[in-house]
């Protein structure tokens, strides 16, 4: 599959692993940035169904 057909999240994964490689990020503290950056998301998508639920 070529990364063009690839859906939306694989192609936002690839972006952002070469956004942390390109930076030479140590992978111990990507992996801790990446815990936050769950943790938040996971908020947001409570948030929005929540409204969603709501509305």
């Amino acid at each position: 599959m070529a990364l063009e057909d690839a859906p939306r999240h694989v192609k936002l994964a690839v972006d952002l692993i070469f956004l942390l490689e390109s930076n030479d990020m140590p992978a111990d503290e990507v992996l801790k940035a990446l815990k936050i950056v769950e943790q938040d998301f996971k908020e947001k998508l409570e948030r929005e169904t929540s409204e969603n639920n709501n509305a």
